[in-house]
């Protein structure tokens, strides 16, 4: 008989630790310096936040990234985009140079913008790992704001976070440099003689900087790459590039256990969705117009500077006396935008229903409109206010326009035949903007062909105004909600740019 001893250890259970002491230990964290404004986002964070803060940062830095990805569409040159966009990081994401501080570095105030600029990466990085083509565009948008903060670093500052990196390349010595003096000048364009003697050359594998071979800007030889130093920044972006792939191909294997967390889920599935469009909401002092009459009777006046998708339901609505119910809520909801107030709303609606009787009017719609205002109905909380008007991203990614129904973005839920028509009953037949819009919507960008109509409906009055100076960049951004649309193209063509108001990015929620 085989003794047992109580005291011997099982050898399957020697290295094992209690469960309940390896789940309920008190985590470490690391608490990280930032000593440079650039950042390669090689190591995640590992310090405790706010729930609050990690839903903030990462709206904060979508608004920029979705700006980019716009002034991409757009067609907007390097130049033009630093400027869109440096009024829009200085509010939403702003880096200082460590030169703005007497302290450098260790300020607590560019720490604290470093720290969140840190946050908001990761997270945003969590939200758009899921799919192949999420994971592209975020690549694309966020190498895009690598650049543009790279261009306008300090060139110290600069030099010193390069010079930190643990890159693969090599300094070319002054032996080869002497060697391959000829065929480096002859390769490299706007390059003298003196610049091969004096300044730095690296060698890096020719894949590493395709930019630049398939411009013809540098001399490949044995599958290296000769890249002088005013070139350093391909390098740098290649391999920023590089470890962002690698690094959201690695988030994407760990997104599965993040669905244990119903915390964050709902947040990084919003985060997402909003992607394409970044979620709007309208303040009230969105609504106030200077100068403008909005009653009953000026509807029909004002729906010249409506958006399409109001435009068509106005059209639908006094063509056939009647819209359905999602057409009313729609335009309602944007009627109450504007600052129309109930009454008025109320005797807008019974006059467009000419075909029913008061009584059928005020048994059937009456109820639902003063519900929208937040007059009858609802809870405690939202009585008095109502629904909120609908943003682009709500009317392209809720309840599509069935049968019958005249709801939705025409952009999105028209055929190319049927939506070019209705572009040119209202008055836009340039067949350059039409072609562009067809090019947007083939490749779904709504918001944007859009936006290019309004562009190009109010050319003479933005060129005005950018020359006088009297709008702001941060007031012609990107539109994503059609109150916006009318409240900017009704200051345009007022000519009340001294009223330009908030940029509707002061009341962007996701």
């Amino acid at each position: 008989m085989i003794r047992n001893d109580s005291a011997r250890i099982d050898p399957k259970r020697r290295a094992t630790i209690d469960y309940k002491k390896k789940q309920f230990a008190t985590p470490s964290y690391q608490q990280q310096d930032y000593p440079h404004r650039l950042n390669l986002y090689h190591v995640p964070p590992t310090t405790e936040i706010r729930l609050e803060d990690f839903e903030q940062w990462a709206i904060d830095r979508l608004r920029i990234l979705a700006e980019l990805e716009a002034c991409s569409f757009r067609n907007k040159t390097p130049a033009e985009t630093a400027e869109h966009i440096k009024p829009l990081l200085d509010k939403w994401l702003r880096l200082d140079a460590n030169s703005s501080s007497a302290q450098g570095c260790t300020d607590t105030r560019l720490q604290d913008q470093r720290r969140k600029d840190h946050y908001s990466h990761f997270i945003l990085r969590l939200a758009f790992s899921s799919t192949e083509d999420l994971r592209r565009r975020f690549t694309r948008v966020e190498g895009a704001l690598f650049r543009l903060r790279f261009q306008t670093e300090n060139a110290r500052e600069r030099q010193d976070f390069v010079a930190s990196l643990s890159l693969d390349w090599e300094a070319v010595s002054d032996q080869e440099k002497c060697i391959l003096a000829q065929d480096l000048l002859n390769a490299t364009p706007n390059l003298k003689k003196s610049d091969i003697e004096d300044g730095g050359w690296f060698k890096v594998d020719f894949e590493t900087v395709t930019e630049l071979v398939e411009a013809r800007r540098i001399f490949v030889k044995g599958g290296k790459a000769y890249v002088p130093s005013k070139e350093q920044m391909s390098i740098v972006l290649a391999g920023f590039h590089d470890r962002l792939e690698q690094g959201l191909e690695l988030t994407a294997r760990a997104l599965p256990r993040l669905d244990e967390d119903d915390r964050l889920s709902p947040i990084l599935n919003h985060l997402s969705n909003n992607f394409a469009i970044p979620d709007s909401t309208l303040a009230d002092s969105d609504t106030a117009l200077s100068g403008a009459t909005i009653n009953a009777s000026s509807i029909d006046l004002l729906s010249a500077h409506f958006p399409l998708c109001m435009r068509n339901l106005h059209m639908t609505l006094r063509k056939n006396n009647h819209l359905k119910h999602f057409g009313r809520l729609q335009y309602t909801l944007f009627l109450k935008g504007l600052g129309l107030t109930m009454e008025d709303c109320l005797i807008f609606w019974r006059q467009s229903f000419k075909l029913i009787t008061d009584e059928t009017f005020n048994k059937e719609y009456r109820y639902n409109i003063r519900h929208t205002y937040g007059d009858v109905g609802g809870d405690a909380v939202r009585r008095g206010r109502g629904y909120s008007p609908f943003s682009c991203q709500k009317i392209l990614t809720e309840h599509p326009p069935g049968s019958g129904e005249s709801h939705g973005c025409p952009y999105r839920h028209f055929s190319v035949d049927n939506l070019t028509s209705l572009l040119q009953v209202t008055g836009v037949n340039d067949r350059d903007v039409l072609r562009g819009v067809k090019e947007d919507v083939d490749k779904k960008r709504f918001h944007i062909a859009c936006n290019r109509v309004f562009e190009w409906a109010h050319k003479t009055e933005i060129r005005q105004v950018k020359d006088d100076g009297t709008w702001k960049t941060a007031d012609l951004d990107t539109i994503v909600h059609p109150n916006t649309y009318f409240k900017r193209s009704y200051l345009l063509k007022r000519g009340l740019a001294g009223d330009s108001g908030q940029s509707q990015a002061d009341n962007m929620e996701m």
